[in-house]
This record gives structure tokens, C-alpha cells and sequence, in this order.
């Protein structure tokens, strides 16, 4: 198969056992690769009703057809599995040059399961897999961890993906850490691989993926790149990464301000990406083939340090805006500790975020902190509650099981900015009505990496040819609930690809090269089939876990308008869905994917 290397790894570390098991390649063919091809296998190998952190559950390391070609911005890989966080379908992507060289090591896959009996870790160097003894790098930090396997490997150039502390203690935010401070963040990951006592995923080789038209593909490398030099979204991007976006962000009213309470602060204006990159930038740092080079190393000189990964911009919201902290230089290094001990920035903002709520409005107190004053702007402490979820001390034990969970404990359920018990991203679907189909469908929880109807509404992604048409950021209709669909759709299709989401050169393009690397010939229309029928498996999946159509909802405090760039709007959460269940074929009144729907997607086994 063109675009693939036609091999998964079975890993059970409860024996030992290192089996290779060749591609499914109807699997592939319909499902893609990366988040949905994992999905597909997940479907066959879990227990639908098993917790996720049962040592049979696996956990699915999976990369896509473009990864490791020279595609601009396809260095990426997803892992997929049951989530820890919030119980339902869970999947992360990370970029860097993991995901490239797992298919240069000889795969597209790996299916973990099992639990060793003791710290493992495992290497895959060209194509001949192996179990190590992890004892020694057991409680390391994720970057000494990435530092000492290579060193175990003799190889500067291999590539790890581990744990830090976060993950060894089952920490449910707990991120999966590659090429110093990538992540692989969101839905608790790095719990389950340390659920399976797994401390790393090293890789290397030098194996080549194969293209079906090497000739049509370098001629539409050449009009990708050519684009990309010319779009507006992409320079900024290398200019001054995600950051960039802050100043549009605080405009607009999509950076959440003191836990999503309040729609304008003088103190974001601090938080400016042009600022960071005029104060603490050292470089800029591209992950494998991407022209953007998104990425940052900056400094935090008054912490001590003089090169670390990042912010980028969700986390100068998660860390900086949503908890009051206006000091850059502190926002950097709160980034720095999430990535030294392997945390979603996000999630760990989101429910620090919470806790100062709760303790500002008396739900609790030094009582139940364990004598921690937790107050908005405080940096100080969120330093150190950092540092208590990752080792699960104290308040940091509560804290580390998430914010749907806090809510909970202390009776106020409500005052969780959760959707499906993940925390919302640093994107208000107040200033962008279109996220709110976003986060209620999306199918690992809230998530703005499921549809970026911001970047669609402002004109970043050309995808008309599909029926994904910018327009008015406060529309609410039906209409725009389809469109919104159709989005998500595509975001879909293209983490199973996989490929980077800020690589938008309009769907002709990416049409010509997915087409010159499998040789499929699809059509635009079938992109777009082939992003639905990702949609309805995950939603299936997240059916039988339980989720219902009152899942389908945005949180409380996100349904309450402000003054500012929002302008008083709220999204009409329920004329949107009826456009986005429309447009997938679920029934409007469950949320269920209809029998003739799973029939045209080809989800006849799914019924």
C-alpha cells in the first residue's frame, strides 16, 4: 500500500510478547490512519465497557499515509485509546518527529497492551522491537527522560515518546511527551501509559514510505509550499507562533478571562506574542518538513532558565488570562513545569482555574487545600500546585483527577467548564458561535482541534469546495450548525492523514497529494465522506461508553453573555445542533447515527 509501511506492532507487556501483524488494509483504506484508523482497531480489541485504565485496554500508537513523505507539515502521529480523564473515545495528537520516524522504523502502528510487571520501556530500531528494564529513568522528568534513552540507544538522532512524573502517578491530565516539550496532551494519555507501567516509546530507522506518483507529488509539493509562502496565517504563524493570535483573541473575546467569567482585561495585552517574541524568544523550531516552524524556544532568565519549550497560545490562556497572571515570564515557566513533568497545559489551567473560583467564591477554603490560599493572579501558587498534581500531594490529588471531578466532590457540578468532562480550550464559543458544535460533538470532549470554526470565520481555511464557507462569527442558524459538521468532518480526516491543522492550502491541494501518495483517486466530495464516517465510528464508540444526547451541551457559565469583544452574544447551542446532526445523519432527537446513515458509510457492523 502506497503511503504505508503495511505493518503494526502487537506489544502485550503482560507477557512480553512482540508480534508483528500485518496493516489491515480494508481498515486502512476506510478508516485512513492516525485517530481514525485507531479508532477502527480500538473497536475490535477493547471492552467497550471496561475502565480505560484496565491493563487489557490498549492503547494505540498510530501514524497516517502523509507522515514521513516530504507533505509540508506531516510530521505528525495520534494515540488512541479509552480516556482516563473522561471515560469515553480519547485521542491526542503530537507533532515533532516521532510520528515520522515510527513509519521509518517500519511501522504504521503500535497496539500496547497488558501491564509489565515492572518499569519498561520499549525500542523500535529498524524494525526489530525490543522490551527494556526502565527502573533507572522511573521518576525522571520528561526531558531527562528523552535525553537518557538516547543515550541508551546510542543514537542522538532516535526519537522518544515518554512519561514524566505526571503520567507515572496516573495523574488523569497526564500528556505523552516527544521531541522535548511536544505533546501529545489532551484526554490523559500519559495516565494510561503509566497504567501499564510504560515509561517510553523510542524509535528510529531509515526505511522509506512508499508514493504511488512521486512525480505528481513533488509537483504539488511545490504548489503546497508555494501557497504556504504566501498566506497570511502561516507567516504569522512562523513569526511569532500561536502566540501570534493573542491580540486578535482579546478583540474578538475568544481568550477566556478569569475562568471564562469576564470578557475584557488590560493585562492580556501583556500576554502579546509580539511581546514574547521582542523579550524571551531565543528561536524559532519546525517539527518535521513544516515550513511554518510554529514552534518556539524562549527563556525565563528569572527562573533560572535560558532555553525552554514554548507558550504557545493555549497555554498562555490555560496558565496565563483564565487564571489573571499578566507576568509573561511566569506563564512560561508554569508551561515549563507542565512539559518537565508531561501535564496538558490546558486541562491544568482549566481546573486551577476552578479551584480559584471555588475558593474566591467560599466553596472552599485553606481547610481543604491544606493551607493553600488559591487566588486569581497569584503565579506563585499555580507553580506550586503544578508541581502537587504532578506528584498527586496534598490538594494535588484532588486537583489531579480534573475539573469535572473537583466540581463534583464539593457539590457545585455546574461550575465545570467541562464538555464530556474535558476541559474547554482557550477558544470562546461566545465570540465564534460556530465552536459551539465544536465542543458538544466533538467526540473526545471539548476540543477546538475537532473544528476551528475561528480559523473558518476568519477566513484561514479554504475549503469551499466542501461546503465549509466563512461567515458571520455570531450566526447561529441551522445552516451554520451544518457547516460547523462539515468542518469537524475535516478536522477529522485530517488527524487521521495525519497532518498539521495550521497547513490549510485549500482542498484542490490537499486532494492532488493525498491522491498522488495512495493512488485512491477520491474525489472532493469523498474527503468529506471519509471525515463523516471517522465522526459516526467515534460517535459510536462514545454511545456504548454511555454518552447521550444531553451530553451534547456546553457548559453553564459559557452560556452567560459579557460586555466586550463578545458583545453580549451567546450561541443558540440547540438550532446549531439540529444543523450538525442534519448534516451527519443522526437523528435530531438522540443523537444516534441512523441505520441508513451507518448503511452509505460503510458502518454496516457498527448496527
Amino acid at each position: 500500500m502506497s503511503g504505508y509501511m503495511g505493518k503494526i506492532l502487537r506489544v502485550d507487556l503482560s507477557t512480553g510478547s512482540l508480534v508483528d501483524e500485518p496493516l489491515n488494509e480494508d481498515y486502512a483504506r476506510s478508516f485512513v490512519g492516525g485517530s481514525g484508523l485507531a479508532a477502527r482497531y480500538l473497536y475490535d480489541l477493547a471492552e467497550l465497557d471496561s475502565d480505560p485504565l484496565d491493563p487489557h485496554a490498549p492503547m494505540i500508537f498510530m501514524t497516517g499515509p502523509m507522515v514521513g513523505t516530504p507533505m509540508a507539515s506531516a510530521g505528525r502521529y495520534s494515540i488512541g485509546a479509552l480516556s482516563p480523564l473522561t471515560g469515553i473515545w480519547g485521542e491526542s495528537n503530537g507533532g515533532g518527529f516521532f510520528g515520522p520516524e515510527l513509519k521509518f522504523a517500519g511501522y504504521d502502528g503500535i497496539v500496547i497492551t497488558g501491564r509489565a510487571e515492572k518499569p519498561a520501556w520499549l525500542s523500535i530500531v529498524s524494525g526489530e522491537p525490543q522490551i527494556h528494564d526502565a527502573s533507572d529513568i522511573w521518576g525522571l522528568g520528561s526531558y531527562a527522560t528523552q535525553a537518557r534513552i538516547r543515550e541508551k540507544l546510542r543514537d542522538p538522532k532516535a526519537r522518544v515518546a515518554c512519561i514524566g512524573p505526571a503520567g507515572e502517578h496516573m495523574v488523569r491530565m497526564a500528556a505523552v511527551m516527544n521531541d522535548h516539550g511536544r505533546a501529545a496532551a489532551r484526554t490523559g494519555m500519559g495516565a494510561l501509559m503509566g497504567s501499564k507501567n510504560l515509561k517510553a516509546v523510542a524509535v528510529r530507522g531509515r526505511a522509506k514510505v512508499p508514493v504511488a506518483d512521486p512525480d505528481g507529488f513533488k509537483q504539488v509539493l511545490r504548489d503546497i509550499n508555494a501557497f504556504l509562502k504566501e498566506d497570511m496565517a502561516s507567516q504569522s504563524l512562523r513569526m511569532a507562533g500561536t502566540a501570534s493570535y493573542v491580540d486578535l483573541a482579546l478583540l474578538y473575546g475568544d481568550m477566556p478571562i478569569r475562568y471564562y467569567k469576564q470578557g475584557e482585561w488590560d493585562g492580556g495585552n501583556r500576554l502579546s506574542g509580539v511581546l514574547m517574541v521582542e523579550g524571551y524568544q531565543n528561536r524559532i523550531a519546525a517539527c518535521y518538513r513544516c515550513p511554518i516552524a510554529c514552534g518556539r524556544e524562549t527563556r525565563a532568565p528569572g527562573y533560572g532558565l535560558e532555553k525552554v519549550d514554548g507558550p504557545e497560545y493555549e497555554t498562555l490562556g490555560s496558565l496565563g488570562s483564565l487564571l489573571m497572571i499578566d507576568d509573561m515570564e511566569a506563564v512560561i515557566y508554569a508551561g515549563h513545569l507542565c512539559n518537565l513533568y508531561g501535564m496538558d497545559t490546558i486541562s491544568v489551567g482549566v481546573t486551577i482555574g476552578l479551584a480559584m473560583e471555588m475558593f474566591e467564591g467560599g466553596i472552599i477554603s485553606a481547610a481543604d487545600t491544606g493551607g493553600l490560599e488559591i487566588r486569581y493572579g497569584d503565579a506563585e501558587i499555580v507553580h506550586k500546585l503544578i508541581g502537587l498534581i504532578a506528584r498527586r500531594e496534598g490538594f494535588g490529588a484532588v486537583l489531579a483527577e480534573g475539573s469535572a471531578s473537583l466540581a463534583e466532590r464539593f457539590g457545585v457540578p455546574e461550575m465545570a467548564v467541562t464538555v464530556n468532562r474535558l476541559e474547554v480550550p482557550m477558544h470562546d464559543p461566545r465570540a465564534f458561535a460556530g465552536m459551539a458544535v465544536s465542543y458538544a460533538l466533538s467526540p473526545r470532549g471539548a476540543c477546538h482541534m475537532e473544528g476551528d470554526m475561528y480559523g473558518v470565520d476568519m477566513g484561514q481555511v479554504p475549503a469551499s469546495e466542501i461546503g465549509i464557507i466563512p461567515g458571520d462569527r455570531f450566526d447561529t442558524s441551522k445552516e451554520k450548525g451544518r457547516i460547523a459538521a462539515r468542518h469537524q468532518a475535516w478536522r477529522n480526516l485530517y488527524n487521521a492523514l495525519t497532518i498539521c491543522q495550521f497547513m490549510n492550502p485549500g482542498v484542490p491541494l490537499i486532494l492532488r497529494a493525498v491522491n498522488a501518495v495512495t493512488n485512491w483517486g477520491l474525489e472532493a466530495e469523498d474527503l468529506l465522506v471519509l471525515g463523516k464516517r471517522l465522526m459516526t465510528l467515534k460517535r459510536m464508540i462514545n454511545l456504548r461508553r454511555g454518552v447521550t444526547r444531553e451530553n451534547d451541551r456546553l457548559p453553564e457559565i459559557l452560556m452567560k453573555p459579557l460586555t466586550g469583544g463578545t458583545e453580549g452574544h451567546v450561541p443558540d447551542v440547540e438550532a446549531l445542533l439540529r444543523g450538525a446532526y442534519e448534516e451527519y445523519g443522526w437523528d435530531p432527537e438522540t443523537g444516534i447515527p441512523t441505520e441508513e446513515t451507518l448503511s452509505a458509510l460503510g458502518l454496516d457492523f457498527l448496527q
